[in-house]
């Protein structure tokens, strides 16, 4: 129970400092709209940090098995030391915005990306009444299965009025939150990718992962996703095909 009050207590802090609540309004739009000029700049300062450190990049260390979309993000401090960066985005978090900076492929060719940390806030606030609901039954409330182990929550029983959705960044439409069978919460995020499928000029392949079709095109990372990939032309999660 102490392990459930501490979560809440941390998610508590952690919207308050995505409220930005010590900003006054016109700083708070500002904070929270993606901008190209920012990416840019950010995306220079690492090109020029990776030329500097003989091809490392600046990024903080995360466990092995981070999801690979927050798996790289980006160390402001290492880019201010190195002289390649005068000042953090007000759009990062870092600086009371509401994104992330991180890298994608950073091995081969590391390209700036964002990640919306609004996301991170549905998820964390779903957690919290998932675990409160975990500490009095076995298992986690499943619903309908709609792909082999991943199901839609049960959010009647978590005391939710309706299913529990995150709005895209993509889109703007609200994306379901599903489960997988060990109750961990992920963003179905194929409404996306089927419109992107649609638009974007793509070689992908069944058994492809998909997803770097979003992080791809777009300023955005598709977080807290599972890996989906292509059949009959349409989106469906990478498992399915096997």
């Amino acid at each position: 129970m102490y392990t459930t009050y501490g979560k809440i207590a941390i998610f508590i802090l952690f919207t308050i400092l995505l409220s930005g609540c010590l900003y006054p309004d016109n700083e708070l739009s500002k904070n929270q709209v993606p901008n190209e000029g920012q990416l840019e700049a950010v995306q220079s300062a690492v090109e020029q940090y990776r030329e500097q450190e003989g091809g490392l990049v600046p990024i903080r260390t995360k466990d092995n098995d981070t999801p690979i979309f927050q798996k790289y993000l980006i160390d402001f401090p290492k880019l201010k030391e190195a002289n390649v960066l005068t000042e953090i985005p007000a759009n990062a978090f870092e600086n009371g915005g509401v994104y992330q900076y991180a890298l994608i492929t950073p091995e081969k060719n590391p390209r700036v990306k964002l990640i919306d940390l609004r996301i991170s806030e549905v998820i964390r606030s779903v957690n919290i009444k998932l675990d409160i609901y975990r500490d009095e039954h076995m298992y986690p409330p499943f619903k309908e299965e709609i792909a082999d182990g991943i199901y839609t929550i049960d959010y009647e029983k978590l005391g939710l009025e309706n299913p529990p959705t995150v709005v895209s960044p993509y889109s703007k439409e609200n994306l379901p939150i599903v489960m997988n069978t060990e109750g961990e919460l992920y963003v179905d995020y194929r409404i996306d990718l089927n419109q992107a499928l649609k638009t974007k000029n793509h070689k992908y392949e069944t058994g492809d992962d998909i997803r770097y079709l979003l992080a791809n095109n777009t300023p955005f990372v598709p977080v807290y996703s599972l890996p989906y990939t292509i059949k009959n032309e349409e989106p469906v999660f990478l498992h399915e095909n096997k």
